[in-house]
């Protein structure tokens, strides 16, 4: 296993079942790794605010296996920037928003997607927007965590 932090590997934030399930290789290329180091370092920061270890859902994800979960056409995880994670140990994914939302510097896009948490990084130079959302119906984004009745409650 390659260590990228303390806590994360290259395994960790590349491995997808998809990818597996469709024989998708999504090795990155060294640019990548280089972002995916950055990106393990905002999971610390995570992780340490949390004070319990998190999951990560998907992190890295080249432009086949992007295709392949329907991701954005422009998502930081085709950069190795973004990860999507829960951490039950601390609670429900709006919880989690929550607290990083009021507590986490340096990100660019921290999103309540209901059943995980998407942390986003800023491109190489450019200035961390900090923008806090919640995934709305029909894929649109509302300012804020905004949780529903009933969601976010389990994982």
């Amino acid at each position: 296993m390659t260590r990228l932090s303390e806590h994360f590997t290259i395994e960790e934030l590349t491995w997808s079942d998809t990818g597996q399930r469709l024989g998708i290789d999504n090795t990155p290329s060294e640019i990548i790794c280089g972002n995916l180091v950055l990106l393990a370092a905002a999971l610390e920061d995570v992780r340490t605010l949390l004070g319990r270890p998190i999951h990560v859902n998907s992190g890295y994800r080249c432009d086949r296996l992007n295709s392949a979960v329907r991701g954005a056409r422009h998502s930081r995880h085709m950069l190795g920037l973004a990860a999507d994670f829960i951490c039950p140990a601390f609670g429900n994914p709006a919880e989690v928003a929550r607290m990083l939302a009021a507590n986490l510097d340096g990100f660019d896009q921290l999103i309540y997607e209901h059943t995980w948490v998407h942390l986003g990084l800023a491109i190489a130079d450019e200035e961390p927007r900090r923008d806090v959302l919640t995934l709305e119906p029909g894929n649109t984004y509302a300012p804020g965590i905004v949780a529903r009745a009933g969601a976010g409650a389990g994982v």
